[in-house]
Formats: structure tokens, C-alpha cells, sequence
């Protein structure tokens, strides 16, 4: 009787086994080939001494789907079984991909790779010949073993087992063994029938090359390899915009930087709906986005809305007219008028983008519901994009990624902060109340690893610095450059820091010293400010209580306070810094505005309440003073900012806003403040008119009854007394006498006599103030520019002809050799016929300077040194330290906050002033930002290697998954021996993470990793580790289990899911190690956190959670859900997902 192997009462692996010792020769035919499991018979394969008659030969027969034989057996078409060498060679390469792809599967094992190798020589040593069988499907498991016995010279098992390890061990299998002499000659028959079928065909050599290119390859692979197929993979998104979208013809002048750019956005914006482009200034994102839209206009036939700042409306213009975009332009100020009833423009291009960084603002709302309304793509353009708060990118990507939206990943860093995998998840939930793969979720973490994974599907942004680096030529003498299509070249210049020094100490009446007396400089300290903290001045219980309209007005005076008044005391300090008459101008002013209030108050009538926006105050925003007129009066966001389209208010001064301060005969000495303080009512009372008839609705007005009347008259009497007094101290302001005025003259008439010169400046009144006095000292062909200023493309076209194409339009008399700007204006102009900058004033941020030079370090510069002045004090600059210094510590005492660019506060703003004073070189060096998105870092790696070495392209493209290399390491305290490993998720997401010896994670930054990897051409592998496949298997878990947990969207925590799962989990913690923690429970749980629930679960669990059901009761229910298949949707395709392993590159000592 034959014996049956079930594999549970009887294996059929080991009684093969023992038939295969005294073997010489045995067939085998089977439906399917594990590669790996052939090692469980290899060692008794191995004492053949090969070639057809001494060897194993294996027949592999074609399996088909269920429906595949059912479409067969039922076709109308029936084919006459014969096969032809198309046919063949179709299945065989189908076959052999099977084959590569199994090798791909899984984690590799020390194990595993040894029996591959094995595998390999036995195929190349005709020990093991392995045949397809290709006519019709073969579904037989035949295993004849030829043997040196008489009795039974050859062994039979016939069954279901196929050689694959639960094919030959484990249960579901029926076998039976042949003995019969004449059954197993039949057999034999049978087998050699099929072994010599026209259909059938030899694939040993194949699998043998499938083995030797895998990952269990005996050669050594270089480290360099494995750096370069991380970066591959990880610039896919670039690779594919490469190939998927064509630069359009008028855009073919484009660098490849730029054309790289614009492929890599087109990618994005197409998938994703929308992209960031976030270049540093200067290397032409204007032109990016230009070409951008083309494509979009082209490819998807989409005409673009461009949104600018007014002040790059005429440019934008040239743009459209140029590139025949069909786009319509209007200025940002405007959106809020025209918006809601313009038609339907399917693409949406942002100019200056971080302008949107708040999220509240009206013009903001309008904005994103236009795209919202008219599902519009959107490209944003910003040099500045966040701002040392990552919920400026957010507010941005705000615009076209909806807040709940399933981004497909979470913020890893901030959940393995809160506890990892699914504890750190629930603490997430519990905290903030949303889902964690959303937008909303990433704006809870502050960790730049979460946010550069996120970016990488969105921004596009590369330094200069990166340019320079990877896309630059280098002349003979060294200096890096930009070619031209017409072969101009565009240097990258070198930028020298050069201080202007004026005098500071003298006499009392040195001007400069007064300014920066002791009293000045305690006065402002001391101010109460209280129009910017009116909040603390509101009442708590009224008369009669405020209407809505009051209410709303007075809780945005709680909301703002303390950074209003930071950025009003910070700016009094910069205004002092930047001139005598800018300072002046302004503690006028300020003391008006508080006469106004007092006038007010005092009559009962209501308060012209001004700005609430502390983005106003900031000099990034707004040149103006906020205390003057000409200034947006109450919300940066207003319909439209063209003051000449309406009457002006009469000046605060009296006689314009380009008046001087008030002469000391005119103040009155020696009666001064009694006279002062009677000239500013006076004013204010004819100014409080003028602003309640003719400009009343620049304004918000609350009722004096609100307030606390008798402490806000003292407070702000007392800061207009005091500012009056400084008004005495500072005296009469004499441009004459003004020794930094002169400097400037004498570097532009004697220094620079003839070249052209930017010169920057914090503030409008600055900048008229110095046209004003270079014009009366007779330097000609000067013009000023600032944030008010009508057209200022103009300016610069007459300013810098050449590098705005305006050569032939611009005659010399009209041509500009002096241009005095703000930092407001700054934005997306090119200067660069320029190569000398003046900060007349210092930014109080470091990285203001930079982009001040980035404005003329531009692409089209020729100069081969950028010269950058800045104005310091001849007796050092200590003073000037000192005066910040202080600063920091009153708005510390106070708890009032200003810009988050300020870099005052922060510890290196005195080493920098110093820098300046002593002209360091390298100082001005930096980039406005160090990071490049990671898609452009890791495609300029592979962009860098494979045009220097073309053959790699095919080499790295055609490697192998999981295929894996070691080069020699040093270990170090944060970079000790271990493993990098590359996954990619089951839902397409790159994921790396870096293990040590022991199996921690080290880091699982993308950036870290890749430069961790980083390697020359040149260095060598060395031989694998032991440890280097169980490190592999343990960071694979790693994610694997990171990846599983991130595929649970639990919902509100309100909800059946999140409830019963986190009920569930605690139950289960509670009860470890009892009865009642069953494995029907615990795959129960494990569905609920993977999967959805069905409605129907969800109103039985939701019923059950409100009557009271205890955990047990609540285990029991989910169990017995389950079991009825009426729990969760579990999809095959979300169950057959498997995350996959790129590549590993081991870092061990070399021993």
C-alpha cells in the first residue's frame, strides 16, 4: 500500500530527503519554483556529477488563473493547442520576470544567500537543469528519484506538493508515494514525453544570470552604486517630470537648473494639484512659473489668474505678452474686490506667495475659496517661502491641500516623539483632535524631518550655493559661471563686505550723539504704547454693552497687543538707526496720533481705532511709517493701497509727508513743551474732523465709552510729554551737519564716481530724504523707489536696462546711475547691471543683508565682485549692540514679540555687526535658506553622475531590488557601525532608516541617510558583514510595522473606531498573559486599527459603547463581528500589499 503524506501525520520533505542520499539522477515536475527553497535538497543535488544523465531535471509547468481556464473553456475561439517560437520566447521572459521579482520578496538571510549561490553553480554545473514547459498549462507534482538499488530503482511521489517549502513541510498538501516498478516506468514515460516537447525550453543559463544579478550575486557591489540608487529613486519625481513634460519652444534658452525646475513642478502640480516653487533670489523662479503655466496651457489647454504684488503687474505683463501666456494679471490688493465674481480660471499662479502666510486675513479667505470654488490648480512663486515657522509653508500649501486631506504619510518624527507606532498615533489623536496624515497634522510638529517629507511632494527649491555647486562651468581662472544659449556667460561674483564709517561722538550738538543719548534710548524703552495695547484698556463691564461689530473690533485688540507694541517699540529703535530725520518724522507723528486719541476721549467721541495687522509694523511689509497718513490705516489687507486715487488728510506735520521736523524757532524755546503740547491739539482736533468725514472708512471706531478713559488719557499724555522732550533733545535735524550723509556723497563722487550703485534702506521717509539731498548736492540721474511708489518696473528698467531687456529703449539721459529702495520693493526685480549695494541702514537680521545682495547677485551678472557697504559707527560698534541689546530686554520684560525674523534675538547678532565693522570676507556669503528640497538634492546627484559617466545610467536603472554593498566605516557617537536601508511602502512612500549594531534606529531623515551614503566612485566594498542581513530584516520591521500602524485612520476620537480600539488595546495590556486575551482578539484589534468598519459594526458598536458594555463584553462582541465577517472592509489588495526592500549599504570596520 502506498504510504500518504499529508505533511501533518507524515511530511513528504524528509522522506525525500532520505530517498534523494543514494540517488544518481531524479526528475521533478512541478507548477511552481521557490528559488530560496531549493536549499532544503541542494546538499544531496550536489554530489551529481551532472549533465543529462546525472543530474536533476526539473519541469516547470505554466499555471493559470481559475478564470483564465474558464475564458478557455467557454471562448467562442478555440485555438488548436499548437505553440509558435513568438509564443515561446513571449512566456519565457514572462517566466524569467516571475523569477527576478520572487528575489525581491522578503528580507535575504545569510541562509538564503548561500543556497541561492549554491543555486547558481548547480544550474552553470548541469548538476540542475531546469525546463519550462510551455504548450498548455501544468498543473502535475511529479518527483522520480533514480536510484543505486535493485529492488527499487526508482521512487515516485505524486501529489499537490510543489517545491516550495510549504509545498514539501507544511499541511494542506496530499501525496503518495510510487514503488510499483511499471507505474513508475510509465511515469518515467510520461515525464520524458514533456522533458522533450517542442514546448518545452531550457531556462538553467537564465536563472543561473537572474542569481548572479540579484542580491545574492558573489561579486562585490560598489558602495558608490548603492549611493546612486538611493538617489534614483528618490528623484523618481523628477526623472518622470523629465520624460513626461516637454519645455516649450519659447522657453528653450532656459538653464538646465531652470528647465529641471520646471519639469519636476509640472510633475507636481499635475498629481498633486498644485507646487511651491521656492528658489533663492535671483535664479529666475519668474521665469519657472512662465514656463510652467505654458505647459499647463498647452498640455491641458488651462489659462492661468497671476496674482503679483502691484508693483509687478507692468512686469508680469511683459511676461504674458512675451510668451503669448493666455493669463489675465491682477494685483494681490484687489483680490478681494474682483475675486468672488471672476470667471473660471483653472490655474492659479501666486507671485510672492509667503505674502499669504496669514491664514485669518480677509484677502487670504478670499483666495483659497476661489480655487476651492473652481478647483484651480496653483503654482506659488516665493525666494522666502517660511520663515522660521513651518506653519508659513502650511498657510501656503493651505491653498490647494485641503486640511483633512489623506496625504498618504504622517509626521513619523513627532509621532515617535509622542511614543511610536500606534501609542505614539493615540497620543496624537487624543492631543490635537485630527487625523495624522493630514496638513493638520503636520503643522503640530516642529521637526524639519517631517516637514522635508512632506515638501519633497510640493517644493521645489534650490540655493545658490546648489547651482553654483552642480549645474556652474569653471573658466581657466577658476570662477564659476552660467552659459547662455548665444554663449554670454553669467558669473557668480564674489561678495566683499566694505563698512562706511561715521562719527557718532562729539559735542552736544553733534546730532548723531544726541540721537543716541542715554534719554533717547530710555524714553522709548519706557513708552507705554497704548494705541498698539488697547486690549489692555477695554472695560470689563459697560453701560451699554458693545454690538457685534464693537465686539469682533475689540477681540482683534486682545489678539494682537503685545506684538503690536513689540514691532511699534522695535521700529522707533530702527527708525533712530536709520536717520535723524526718518526718527524724528516719526516721534512726531507718534505724539500726533496720541493728541488725536486725547481730542477724542476728551469730547466722547469714538476712537479711530488704526492697524491691528503686526504685519504692517514689519519692515519686511511695509516702508511707510504706520504712524503716518500715507500708510494703510487699519488692515494690511485693504481693497487697494493707490493713495492718489483719493484726497489726502492733511499731513501730521503740517506740510506733508516729505516735510522736515519742526525748526527750533518753530518750537518755541524757551516755553518749548507748554507750545508743543498746544500746537499738537490744535492739529489734532482739524486732523480728528478730516477723519471722521472725508476718511472715515479707512477706519475702525469704537465708542471712548468702552475704555478705561482716565487710564488711557494718562498713558498716552504721558508718552507724547515724554517723546515732546525728546523732540528738545534731538533738536533741529541739518542735513548739512549730517556727517553719514556725507560719507554717502563722498563714496558716490569720489569712490564710486561713475559706476552704479543700489543703495537700501528700512523706510520710505529714509529714502526721500536722501533723493531729496544727493539731488541738491548736485548728483544727477538719482531716483528713490519705495513700497508707494507707482510703477517701480520703470525705475528699474532705467536703473538696470541690460538686465530687463530695456538697453535700446533707455536713452542715457533718462538712464538711472543711483537707485535708492527699500526692502519692500525688492521683490522679483532684477538689478544686476549693478554690482555695488549701500545698506544705509542694518536690518536687524542677518538674513536681510544676504537677500539685499541677492538683489544684484543675480543670474546675468558680469562682475567678478560685488561690493557691499554698510554704515557703522567710526568708534566701533558697540554702541549699536548695546542699544539692541537693551531692547531685547525690555520686550522680554514686557512679553512683546515682534517678527520671527528679527535675528536680534539670537546670540550671533553681535558677532555679525563686528564681522561687517571689520569687513570679514564670507560674511555675506550665506544663502537665505540652507535647505534644497530633496527631490532636486538627490536628482542632481544622479544627473551629476551619469553625465559625467553616461554607462551608469543603465547600470544603477537595471540593478536589481534589495541588492545591497559595504564600505568601510569609522564609527562615530551619531554615526556608529550599522545598516542604511531604502523601503518603499505599500503605499509608494520612500522610507529609510539607519540601524546600529544592536537593531536601533539611528535616524530615519531621508536627507541624513542619503548623505550618510554618500561615497566616491572610487571606494571599495568590502566583504559583507554577518550581522548585515539581520540588521536588513530588523529595519525593515522597523517600517514595515510603522507602515502598518500608519495605514490606521482611527477617526475622531469620538467616534466606534477610535473608542473601541482604544478600549480594546488597554483591555488587552490590562489582561496580558490570561484566557482572555485570545489570538481571534488580537487579529480582531488589528483589524480595526488597519481597516474601516462596515455601518453596520458601526451602529452596533456605537449602540453598545452608549448603553455601558463593559471591555469584556466589548472583546466578546468584536470577536464574534469578526467571525460574521460583519466587522471591517478588508480588501484583498489592501491585504496583498508589501513593503519593498531597495537597497541596503552596510557601514562596518574593516576588519
Amino acid at each position: 500500500m502506498p504510504r500518504i503524506f499529508d505533511n501533518i501525520d507524515l511530511q513528504l520533505l524528509p522522506i525525500l530527503r532520505e530517498t534523494l542520499k543514494i540517488s544518481y539522477r531524479a526528475d521533478f515536475c512541478v507548477g511552481y519554483f521557490n528559488l530560496r527553497g531549493w536549499r532544503r535538497i541542494d546538499d544531496l543535488i550536489e554530489k551529481y556529477v551532472g549533465s543529462q544523465n546525472a543530474c536533476c531535471r526539473l519541469l516547470i509547468g505554466m499555471q493559470s488563473l481559475p478564470s483564465d481556464e474558464v475564458h478557455a473553456a467557454f471562448s467562442f475561439v478555440s485555438g488548436d493547442g499548437r505553440i509558435d517560437n513568438s509564443s515561446i520566447v513571449r512566456f519565457k521572459k514572462r517566466m524569467a520576470a516571475e523569477f527576478r521579482q520572487q528575489l525581491t520578496i522578503g528580507a535575504p538571510t545569510n541562509q538564503d544567500e548561500a543556497g541561492l549561490r549554491r543555486l547558481s553553480h548547480q544550474l552553470k554545473s548541469q548538476k540542475l537543469i531546469i525546463k519550462l514547459f510551455l504548450r498548455h498549462s501544468l498543473h502535475a507534482k511529479l518527483y522520480l528519484v533514480h536510484r543505486n538499488d535493485p529492488n527499487t530503482p526508482t521512487v515516485g511521489f505524486l501529489g499537490s506538493s510543489n517545491l516550495t517549502l510549504p509545498g514539501l513541510a507544511k499541511q494542506g498538501e496530499l501525496n503518495v508515494d510510487i514503488l510499483d516498478h511499471d507505474a513508475c516506468n510509465k511515469l518515467q514515460k510520461w515525464f520524458s514525453d514533456r522533458w522533450q516537447d517542442y514546448g518545452c525550453v531550457d531556462i538553467s543559463q537564465e536563472l543561473a544570470e537572474i542569481i548572479d544579478q540579484s542580491w545574492a550575486r558573489q561579486d562585490l557591489v560598489s558602495p558608490y552604486y548603492i549611493y546612486l540608487k538611493i538617489a534614483y529613486h528618490l528623484s523618481h519625481e523628477a526623472i518622470a517630470g523629465l520624460s513626461e513634460f516637454r519645455i516649450p519652444r519659447e522657453f528653450n534658452n532656459l538653464f538646465d537648473f531652470q528647465k529641471a525646475a520646471v519639469q519636476l513642478a509640472a510633475r507636481h502640480v499635475t498629481r498633486r494639484g498644485g507646487v511651491l516653487v521656492g528658489d533663492v533670489v535671483g535664479l529666475g523662479k519668474t521665469l519657472v512659473g512662465t514656463a510652467l503655466a505654458k505647459i499647463l496651457q498647452e498640455d491641458c489647454y488651462l489659462e492661468t489668474l497671476i496674482i503679483c504684488p502691484k508693483n509687478l503687474v507692468s512686469m508680469w505683463q511683459e511676461y504674458k505678452d512675451n510668451y503669448r501666456l493666455l493669463a489675465e494679471i491682477m494685483p494681490i490688493s484687489q483680490v478681494q474686490n474682483k475675486l468672488p465674481t471672476l470667471r473660471r480660471y483653472r490655474v492659479v499662479l501666486i507671485d510672492e506667495s509667503h505674502n499669504l502666510r496669514n491664514r485669518e486675513g480677509k484677502r487670504y479667505r478670499t483666495i483659497i475659496e476661489y480655487i476651492a470654488a473652481n478647483e484651480s490648480k496653483c503654482i506659488l512663486l516665493s525666494a522666502t517661502p517660511y520663515n522660521k515657522s513651518y506653519l508659513d509653508l502650511s498657510a501656503q500649501l493651505r491653498l490647494f491641500v485641503p486640511e483633512d486631506e489623506d496625504l498618504g504619510l504622517r509626521p513619523e518624527a513627532l509621532i515617535n516623539e509622542l511614543g511610536g507606532s500606534s501609542i505614539g498615533e493615540l497620543e496624537f489623536i487624543r492631543k490635537h483632535q485630527c487625523s495624522v496624515r493630514s496638513l493638520a497634522a503636520f503643522e503640530k510638529s516642529e521637526h524639519p524631518d517631517d516637514w522635508r517629507e512632506l515638501m519633497k511632494r510640493y517644493m521645489v527649491r534650490r540655493t545658490r550655493s546648489f547651482i553654483k555647486e552642480n549645474y556652474a562651468h569653471t573658466d581657466e581662472t577658476g570662477r564659476k559661471y552660467l552659459e547662455f544659449s548665444d554663449g554670454r556667460r553669467s558669473y557668480f561674483p564674489q561678495r566683499l563686505p566694505r563698512s562706511l564709517k561715521f562719527p557718532l561722538e562729539g559735542s552736544n550738538t553733534d546730532f548723531y550723539a544726541r540721537l543716541y543719548s542715554e534719554l533717547v534710548v530710555e524714553v522709548i524703552n519706557q513708552l507705554n504704547l497704548p494705541r498698539y495695547g488697547l486690549g489692555n484698556y477695554v472695560i470689563a463691564k459697560h453701560k451699554q454693552p458693545p454690538t457685534d461689530t464693537e465686539q469682533r473690533f475689540i477681540n482683534s485688540l486682545f489678539r494682537g497687543g503685545r506684538r503690536l507694541m513689540g514691532f511699534s517699540r522695535t521700529n522707533l529703535f530702527k527708525r533712530l538707526e536709520s536717520s535723524g530725520v526718518a526718527f524724528i518724522q516719526s516721534i512726531e507723528r507718534h505724539i500726533l496720533r496720541n493728541f488725536i486719541y486725547l481730542y477724542a476721549l476728551e469730547q466722547g467721541l469714538d476712537i479711530p481705532i488704526g492697524t491691528q495687522e503686526a504685519e504692517l509694523l514689519d519692515t519686511r511689509n511695509n516702508d511707510e511709517d504706520a504712524d503716518s497718513v500715507a500708510a494703510a490705516l487699519f488692515d494690511t489687507e485693504t481693497e487697494e493701497d493707490n493713495f492718489d486715487l483719493t484726497p489726502q488728510p492733511p499731513s501730521l506735520l503740517g506740510k506733508g509727508e516729505n516735510s522736515k521736523p519742526l525748526s527750533l524757532q518753530e518750537r518755541g524755546f524757551p516755553d518749548y513743551a507748554k507750545s508743543q503740547e498746544k500746537l499738537f491739539r490744535q492739529r489734532a482736533e482739524s486732523i480728528y474732523q478730516e477723519y471722521r468725514t472725508r476718511y472715515q472708512r479707512r477706519f475702525k471706531w469704537l465708542r471712548s465709552t468702552l475704555f478705561d478713559i482716565k487710564k488711557l488719557k494718562r498713558d498716552l499724555l504721558e508718552d507724547a510729554k515724554a517723546l515732546i522732550n525728546v523732540l528738545q533733545q534731538c533738536g533741529e535735524w541739518n542735513p548739512q551737519k549730517d556727517e553719514k550723509l556725507a560719507a554717502l556723497i563722498k563714496l558716490l563722487t569720489e569712490t564710486h564716481p561713475k559706476d552704479k550703485v543700489l543703495i537700501f534702506t528700512q523706510f520710505a521717509d529714509t529714502v526721500r530724504y536722501l533723493e531729496d539731498n544727493l539731488q541738491s548736492s548736485q548728483i544727477t540721474h538719482v531716483a528713490g523707489v519705495t513700497g508707494q511708489s507707482k510703477d517701480p518696473t520703470i525705475m528699474t528698467g532705467r536703473f538696470s536696462p541690460v538686465s530687463n531687456g530695456k538697453r535700446e529703449q533707455i536713452s542715457s539721459s533718462d538712464e538711472l546711475r543711483i537707485l535708492i529702495a527699500t526692502d519692500v520693493l525688492s521683490e522679483g526685480h532684477n538689478l544686476q547691471d549693478c554690482a555695488i549695494i549701500v545698506n544705509w541702514d542694518l536690518p536687524w537680521a542677518i538674513i536681510r543683508l544676504i537677500q539685499r545682495a541677492g538683489r544684484v547677485d543675480r543670474i546675468g551678472q558680469n562682475a567678478d565682485k560685488i561690493l557691499c557697504y554698510s554704515f557703522l559707527p567710526a568708534e566701533g560698534v558697540e554702541r549699536i549692540i548695546n542699544l539692541r541689546g537693551r531692547l531685547r530686554k525690555r520686550l522680554q520684560e514686557n512679553a512683546e514679540v515682534v517678527g520671527t525674523d528679527e535675528a536680534f534675538f539670537e546670540d550671533d547678532d553681535a558677532r555679525v555687526i563686528l564681522d561687517l565693522y571689520n569687513e570679514k570676507s564670507g560674511v555675506l556669503d550665506g544663502e537665505e535658506d540652507t535647505e534644497v528640497d530633496l527631490t532636486s538634492e538627490a536628482f542632481q546627484i544622479w544627473k551629476k553622475a551619469t553625465d559625467s559617466n553616461p554607462g551608469l545610467k543603465k547600470t544603477i536603472e537595471e540593478m536589481e531590488n534589495v541588492v545591497y554593498s559595504t564600505r568601510a566605516h569609522t564609527p562615530q557617537p551619531v554615526q556608529p557601525e550599522g545598516v542604511l536601508l531604502y523601503m518603499k511602502t505599500t503605499e509608494g512612500n520612500d522610507s529609510l532608516i539607519y540601524v546600529d549594531r544592536d537593531g536601533n534606529s539611528v535616524t530615519q531623515s531621508q536627507l541624513a541617510v542619503l548623505r550618510v551614503a554618500a561615497c566616491e566612485e572610487s571606494t571599495p566594498a568590502i566583504p559583507r558583514d554577518k550581522q548585515h542581513h539581520q540588521l536588513v530584516n530588523k529595519g525593515a520591521e522597523l517600517i514595515a510595522e510603522e507602515e502598518k500602524n500608519a495605514g490606521g485612520q482611527l477617526g475622531r476620537p469620538s467616534g466606534a473606531r477610535f473608542r473601541s480600539y482604544e478600549r480594546l488595546k488597554s483591555y488587552v495590556q490590562e489582561m496580558k498573559g490570561t484566557l482572555f486575551v485570545s489570538e481571534e482578539l488580537l487579529k480582531a484589534i488589528g483589524e480595526i486599527y488597519r481597516y474601516p468598519l462596515r455601518q453596520s459594526a458601526i451602529d452596533t458598536l456605537n449602540r453598545q459603547l452608549r448603553s455601558g458594555i463593559n471591555n469584556q463584553q466589548l472583546a466578546d462582541l468584536v470577536v464574534a463581528l469578526r467571525m460574521d465577517d460583519r466587522l471591517c472592509i478588508v480588501t484583498e489588495e489592501l491585504e496583498k500589499r508589501e513593503p519593498q526592500i531597495i537597497c541596503s549599504l552596510g557601514l562596518f570596520c574593516n576588519s
